[in-house]
């Protein structure tokens, strides 16, 4: 099942059985709207804290997920998914409500590829037949934590991100119908030397280009196996630097199959979010909503999902230290789909 240095092939093609995403009103307002499941009408969820309100979407997603599959909760063996909240609170209080096994897992914001490598990697070596994986983030508990309460209106440079309020979710199954998931390489942690937590997109661009690159070594393919590689949440400043490196590295990536969530789930005319997207949620929902879409409905057959992530605390950022940084790839096709 190993293949070369940091990879994995399912051989036994594990199933995206069903997925759910779940979003605030400002991501709804976006260009990929119609595909999410859940438009929330106001950011808190009726809850006395955005914290709270993160946890609620990832509830929500999970449930739905689980609704859609066919499944009870009894069914599914692993829930596996994690967040940016301090201990992963959000998912791990989400498992408590839920009340299923659960291994909590922290990506930052490649999370939800993460997840998704892990419960594939169960179902393919016949550790369960059912896992439930996702992620979440809530705007205005992410700023408060990383950078400034939203409140507080600070003025923001144009590298900076605008963090995702929403949550994915998705149900992986050894058999049923839907897109399977047929590789994941795991990535290595690269830390380029940059400080700003405003300039994210330039902190995690390398390790992006590193798994891509490591992706293409270990399974002794060529970009070109792909009808779309897109990135998490790298934004413009980050995708511009991915496709830098992907020339000075003479990785033959055409660039017009060159994608990223960030520059995907907003519209930079209409919505004031500097750089992009960015967040736990940014690649569980385009993926899980927008990209599965497309792909049930035969415009992509195949597609490698980059999940990026900085690995900072606000401990480490208020010591001095730079941000580590990984992305996690995981290759989708499109299956047997009905319809």
């Amino acid at each position: 099942m190993r293949k070369g240095h940091q990879s994995w092939v399912f051989e036994r093609k594990p199933v995206i059985q069903s997925t759910a995403t779940v979003v605030g009103p400002f991501e709804g307002r976006g260009p990929l709207g119609e595909d999410f499941d859940v438009i929330h009408g106001e950011s808190t969820l009726n809850q006395d804290s955005w914290e709270k309100a993160e946890k609620m979407l990832i509830e929500e997603a999970a449930q739905l997920a689980i609704d859609k599959s066919g499944l009870t909760k009894e069914q599914i063996q692993f829930f596996i998914a994690g967040d940016l909240m301090n201990q992963i609170v959000s998912t791990s209080f989400a498992a408590r409500t839920l009340g299923m096994p659960y291994l909590g897992v922290f990506g930052a914001c490649s999370t939800s590829m993460e997840s998704l490598a892990l419960g594939s990697l169960l179902v393919n070596a016949g550790a369960a037949t059912d896992v439930l994986v996702g992620t979440c983030s809530h705007n205005s508990a992410v700023e408060k934590q990383f950078r400034y309460p939203t409140e507080y209106g600070s003025q923001k440079p144009p590298t900076a991100q605008y963090t995702v309020t929403g949550a994915g979710a998705a149900v992986i199954s050894e058999q049923g119908e839907g897109p399977i998931v047929t590789s994941a390489t795991i990535g290595r942690v690269v830390d380029m030397g940059v400080t700003d937590p405003f300039n994210m997109g330039a902190a995690m661009a390398p390790a992006a280009v590193d798994t891509i690159q490591a992706h293409f070594r270990d399974l002794q393919i060529t970009p070109d196996h792909y009808d779309l590689i897109v990135t998490g949440d790298l934004a413009k400043v980050g995708h511009g630097i991915v496709c830098d490196l992907l020339e000075k590295h003479r990785i033959p990536v055409d660039l017009a199959k060159y994608w990223d969530c960030g520059m995907m789930i907003y519209d930079y005319d209409k919505q004031m979010v500097q750089a992009g997207g960015s967040g736990c949620a940014c690649c569980a929902v385009v993926t899980y909503g927008h990209l599965l879409n497309r792909m049930k409905k035969g415009e992509f057959n195949r597609i490698l999902v980059v999940a990026t992530g900085a690995l900072l605390s606000p401990l480490s950022y208020q010591q001095g230290e730079t941000i580590p940084c990984i992305a996690h790839a995981v290759s989708i096709e499109r299956g047997n789909i009905s319809g």
